[in-house]
């Protein structure tokens, strides 16, 4: 009975961890989707603003080509500094690997294993602490608590 158990578990387990897997099409459908909801996000804004601030149509084109304008810059800013940031993370890498060769140098491998395995399970909780707050890449999803004037 408790090898029946192990076997649906291990199944389990391994179903599991291939579902898991993304194909590069799904990357795609997903950036695709991402990037539609972008745009009619954009355009609900434009039109919340055109109602709220009572705006023509030629103000609501000059604000749609400001933002467009921006969003170039941006990008362009974020495509400089790509080399630069590529190159931070193979420094931080080099320096990671550095330390562990010299730790393990210093400790015995027992020692060295138990800290690699530390070390990754602190690395595991910090991804499930930042996947249960609703963060990914980086950015938060929770919002935020704002005051409204005259609240007081």
């Amino acid at each position: 009975m408790k090898k029946l158990v192990l076997a649906i578990a291990f199944i389990g387990m391994g179903s599991f961890a291939m579902a898991q897997q993304t194909t590069p099409q799904d990357r795609e459908a997903k950036k695709a989707e991402f990037q539609q909801k972008r745009q009619e996000k954009e355009q609900e804004h434009l039109a919340k603003m055109q109602k709220d601030l009572n705006l023509n149509d030629s103000q609501v084109a000059q604000i749609k080509a400001l933002h467009e304008k921006r969003k170039g810059e941006m990008k362009a800013d974020f495509d400089k500094n790509k080399e630069a940031r590529q190159a931070k993370m193979q420094e931080m890498k080099a320096k990671r690997t550095q330390m562990d060769a010299e730790m393990k140098q210093i400790l015995t491998p027992q020692q060295y294993d138990k800290w690699q395995a530390d070390k990754k399970a602190k690395m595991e909780e910090r991804k499930a602490s930042m996947k249960e707050k609703g963060m990914k890449g980086g950015k938060m999803k929770k919002t935020m608590n704002t005051v409204t004037p005259g609240a007081n």
